[in-house]
C-alpha cells in the first residue's frame, strides 16, 4: 500500500519513546509530527488535515481519551489508535467508546503498530469507495440499476436482484477489476464478519457468478484470503 505523504499526529508525553516513534515511522514514509501533550496535540491537529492519529492515553494537562473527544467533535472519518500502559478492560472499552479504531499496550512491537496503521489506512480507503454515491453500473452487456435492483442483459428483460445481491454486485462494480476485500463486503452487507456469514457470502458470489455467465467477458474471481475481483475484459 502506497504510504508516502500520509500524515500521522503523533500525540505522546514521554520524549525519548515519542522521538523513536516518530524516527520509525518517518522511516517508513510517514509524514510524522510529534506532540507532547493532549493541549499541544489539539491545537496541532486544528491547523492541519491528518490521515491518522496516534494518541497515548496517561498525558498530563489533557488524557488521551479527552483529546480523542475532541478530535471526534471536529472529525468523525480520522482513524485513531490509542497507546497505553494500562491493561483494564474498562479502559479498552472507553477507548473504543470515543471512538478509537485500535488500542496498542505498551510495550510494543513496533512492526505490529505499523501493521495496524496500514490495515486501518486501507479499509478507510476501501470504505470511502464503498460509501460512494452511484448506483448505475454498467459491467460488460449488463447494466446494474442498484436503486431499482434490476440487473438487465443486453435487450433481455431485467432480472430482479434480492437486497445482498444487489449490494454485492454495486460492491463488486464500485471495484472493478480490483480486489473487493471479503471483510468490507462482511462488515458493510452482512454487519459482522465470521464463519457462517463468510459462507453465506460465498453463497450468493455463486448467486452472481450464475447471472453473469451470459457474458462472456465477465468473471467473478475468488483471490485466496483476501477477497473477489469482478474482472470485466476490453473488447479487443
Amino acid at each position: 500500500m502506497e504510504t508516502v505523504n500520509k500524515k500521522i499526529l503523533l500525540v505522546e508525553d514521554d520524549p525519548n519513546f515519542g522521538a523513536v516513534l516518530k524516527d520509525y515511522l518517518s522511516m517508513n514514509e510517514f509524514d510524522v509530527v510529534l506532540a507532547k501533550n493532549g493541549m499541544e496535540g489539539f491545537e496541532k491537529f486544528k491547523k492541519d488535515n491528518y490521515d491518522l492519529c496516534i494518541l497515548d492515553v496517561m498525558m498530563p494537562y489533557k488524557d488521551g481519551f479527552t483529546l480523542a473527544k475532541e478530535i471526534r467533535e471536529r472529525n468523525q472519518e480520522v482513524p485513531i489508535i490509542f497507546l497505553t500502559a494500562k491493561t483494564m478492560k474498562e479502559d479498552v472499552l472507553k477507548g473504543y467508546k470515543v471512538g478509537a479504531d485500535d488500542y496498542l499496550n505498551k510495550p510494543f512491537d513496533s512492526e505490529v503498530l505499523l501493521f495496524k496503521i496500514k490495515a486501518i489506512m486501507q479499509r478507510k480507503a476501501s470504505d470511502s469507495v464503498a460509501d460512494s454515491k452511484q448506483f448505475e453500473f454498467t459491467i460488460g452487456n449488463f447494466h446494474l440499476n442498484s436503486k431499482l435492483r434490476f440487473l438487465t442483459y443486453k435487450d433481455e428483460d431485467p432480472i430482479k436482484l434480492s437486497p445482498k445481491e444487489n449490494d454485492l454486485l454495486r460492491l463488486l462494480a464500485l471495484h472493478e477489476n480490483d480486489l473487493m476485500p471479503r471483510e468490507l463486503a462482511l462488515t458493510k452487507i452482512w454487519r459482522d464478519d465470521n464463519y457462517f456469514t463468510s459462507r453465506s457470502m460465498d453463497v450468493y458470489i455463486a448467486k452472481l457468478r450464475k447471472y453473469m455467465k451470459k457474458d462472456d467477458a465477465v468473471e467473478i474471481l475468488n483471490i485466496h484470503g483476501e477477497g473477489f475481483r469482478l474482472v470485466v475484459k476490453s473488447e479487443a
